[in-house]
């Protein structure tokens, strides 16, 4: 299984660790990128992915090695510290220049075989938001299997955590990684991920965006052909 990691951090504290334990419980090939290190540019809205192509975006380039390393994984698994009760800034700047790839747009097929894991931790509360913020794009990006890990760990170093914390992360670990290996390779379509994709259809019929209107219609996604296992309906 080939597993990408997006931290949202640059630092190797306790959601690192969290994230990287998981990946190696899963088990595969494990690809790391850590933000802002490997990229730290905020979007500039031009909306040149949205009316023409992302090949257009001004960071296009300082994307691309991630961007190919997130549609060749199996799973992808984003990772974030609760910073004021929601994901990191780096995080959040990176997620942004997807926008592009939301069902609503241009999606990619390939996400819609994958399974994603969002990962956050924090010294008190927040993990849940911290979670919502990266799951929407794990949603709109057409990944069908998506888990959360949110764990309070009280302490902001990895190494003072108590034997009880290392516990927990252990076994949330273990379940997750459980669950990952048992859908490995059969990974079936959710209903709300269907749902969401044929109104999509319906809007890219006819849709505002040239751009987008012609990507589906190129897919055949307006008409019989869907994006997961070459299902017709």
């Amino acid at each position: 299984m080939k597993i990408v990691i997006i931290n949202g951090q640059n630092h190797k504290g306790s959601t690192y660790h969290t994230a990287r334990l998981l990946a190696e419980k899963v088990g595969g090939e494990i690809t790391e990128f850590f933000l802002p290190k490997d990229f730290g540019e905020f979007c500039v809205g031009c909306t040149n992915c949205f009316q023409e192509s992302e090949e257009k975006c001004p960071h296009y380039n300082q994307l691309k090695p991630i961007t190919t390393a997130m549609l060749e994984a199996d799973l992808i698994i984003l990772a974030s510290p609760v910073y004021v009760f929601h994901s990191t800034g780096s995080i959040k700047a990176f997620l942004d220049h997807y926008g592009y790839m939301w069902m609503v747009h241009r999606p990619n097929e390939k996400m819609f075989s994958k399974q994603g894991v969002c990962v956050s931790t924090a010294a008190g509360a927040g993990m849940k938001s911290t979670n919502k913020d990266m799951l929407h794009s794990l949603f709109f990006w057409g990944v069908p299997k998506r888990y959360k890990i949110g764990l309070a760990v009280f302490e902001t170093r990895y190494s003072h955590l108590s034997e009880k914390v290392l516990k927990k992360i252990d076994k949330k670990t273990t379940s997750v990684a459980e669950k990952i290996k048992r859908h490995s390779g059969k990974v079936h379509m959710s209903l709300l991920t269907r749902v969401v994709f044929f109104a999509m259809r319906i809007f890219h019929r006819n849709g505002f965006n040239e751009a987008d209107k012609n990507y589906w219609q190129e897919k055949g996604w307006t008409g019989k052909k869907r994006p997961w296992k070459n299902e017709v309906f």
